[in-house]
């Protein structure tokens, strides 16, 4: 159906009553697709074709980019009906990405109950529980029966995020228990929600950071998850839709970090290139003061190289492969630590593998290059045997220098994906720079 639409879209002449027609059978997500690949003219035709609801839906999902063109295409009137028809949570997503003349157009088109609320959420801290929970809920009264909480749903149902989980308060919107759809349905219709609850709720507070709350969604496989104040009071629930929003922009952020870059929440090729520079240019050139190092390295140790200039040959394979090793043990023990599986208690346990793994992989590949550059080098063993010991303690250094700096940047309270690639890549160089020619100068010179 979307090649349909893409089809109505280019043809010569726009069959309007086709497109009317197609448009309430395609998924809405469909829809939001087209949206990102079409003229600012169709975008807006189409949007003005569909009903209320589906409009609303569409708006849900398409990028902020696309939600401003609209906005500023229609009526007070028609932006109305799309604040108010949206959840909660996807009304304050848009609003926060909105420049503020179009935010306060749009929350004086917003019924002022609607307002209130959205107001209220957007106090939260940025990354916060509070700032991804939505207020449309069902909540049942302990003392409430099957019968009676199945006539809520009906009433109220339609307007709510999820019925699928049902949240039991009491008179003062204490938290008390939760009950799912599966469980009203097969209880009979005179009992107690009481009766039939789980009394031991799993819940979240406002100011909890939203990457703890993805991790209990994914220890406990929850749709929803309810939010409370520090009273206890159930004041909103988190969707698991938002959870896959959330661990997205977490991972992203953790890539960019990994990589020596600025976070941006922008796509790629919806950012300026200033501002792409900008991101870039700090990590580079911290990275490019602190490889300022390695050179120092090198100059202190002339009199090494002097003596057997070959040397010098072997200084990229080594700080390569260092590098790559320390990489692959970061990029592991960091990945670990984002899953729950490695913990800060766990740190002597990790150094003692990675350092057993160093010595295997060091061994290894020690011995592929001792036979290497002995018959490549006219079978001059006294440096083969120096190049390859260097190897094989600079491949040990990096494995356990690779799993000591995540974890010691979480023991800090920094992110460990700050750890990753280009730091450990130059802290193991000047560590095997070290190594090599200490070596050198041993064997070498005595």
């Amino acid at each position: 159906m979307k090649n349909q639409l893409i089809e109505l879209l280019n043809a010569e002449y726009l069959d309007k009553a086709a497109l009317k027609a197609l448009l309430p059978q395609m998924n809405t997500a469909d829809i939001a697709e087209v949206f990102e690949d079409i003229k600012k003219e169709d975008v807006i035709q189409i949007f003005r074709m569909m009903s209320k609801g589906q409009a609303a839906e569409v708006f849900s999902y398409i990028e902020a980019d696309e939600q401003q063109i609209i906005i500023e295409a229609i009526t007070d009137s028609e932006i109305g009906e799309i604040i108010n028809r949206l959840f909660v949570d996807d009304a304050v997503d848009f609003i926060e990405e909105m420049p503020a003349s179009v935010v306060k157009r749009v929350l004086q088109s917003a019924h002022p109950e609607k307002r209130k609320t959205i107001n209220q959420l957007l106090q939260y801290p940025d990354d916060s529980a509070g700032s991804i929970m939505t207020t449309e809920y069902v909540d049942l009264p302990e003392d409430a029966t099957v019968q009676e909480a199945f006539e809520e749903i009906r009433t109220h149902g339609i307007n709510k995020e999820t019925i699928y989980t049902c949240y039991v308060i009491r008179q003062d919107r204490f938290l008390v228990g939760v009950v799912s759809a599966k469980k009203l349905m097969l209880a009979k219709p005179s009992m107690r929600i009481g009766d039939i609850m789980d009394t031991n709720p799993v819940f979240v507070n406002t100011t909890d950071d939203q990457e703890a709350v993805a991790d209990l969604f994914k220890k406990y496989g929850f749709l929803a998850m309810p939010v409370v104040d520090k009273e206890q009071q159930l004041v909103g629930i988190i969707t698991v839709d938002d959870i896959v929003q959330v661990i997205e922009e977490e991972n992203t952020e953790d890539i960019e970090k990994m990589a020596a870059l600025a976070p941006s929440d922008d796509p790629y090729l919806k950012t300026s290139v200033i501002r792409l520079a900008k991101n870039r240019i700090v990590w580079l050139l911290v990275l490019m003061l602190s490889a300022t190092i390695t050179g120092s390295i090198i100059s202190s140790f002339e009199d090494a190289l002097s003596v057997l200039p070959a040397l010098i040959a072997f200084i990229p394979m080594l700080m390569s492969t260092g590098g790559n090793a320390g990489t692959q043990s970061s990029t592991l023990i960091i990945r670990g630590m984002a899953l729950g599986e490695i913990r800060l208690r766990d740190i002597l346990r990790v150094i003692w593998m990675e350092l057993r793994i160093g010595i295997i992989c060091g061994a290894a590949l020690g011995l592929i290059n001792f036979v290497r550059i002995y018959l490549m080098n006219g079978r001059n063993a006294l440096m083969a045997f120096v190049i390859t010991t260097s190897l094989f303690a600079t491949v040990v250094v990096a494995k356990t220098v690779g799993c000591i700096l995540p974890m010691l940047a979480k023991r800090i309270r920094l992110d460990p994906a700050i750890m990753a690639t280009p730091l450990i890549t130059t802290t193991v160089d000047a560590a095997a720079l070290m190594i090599y020619f200490s070596i050198a100068k041993i064997v070498l010179m005595a």
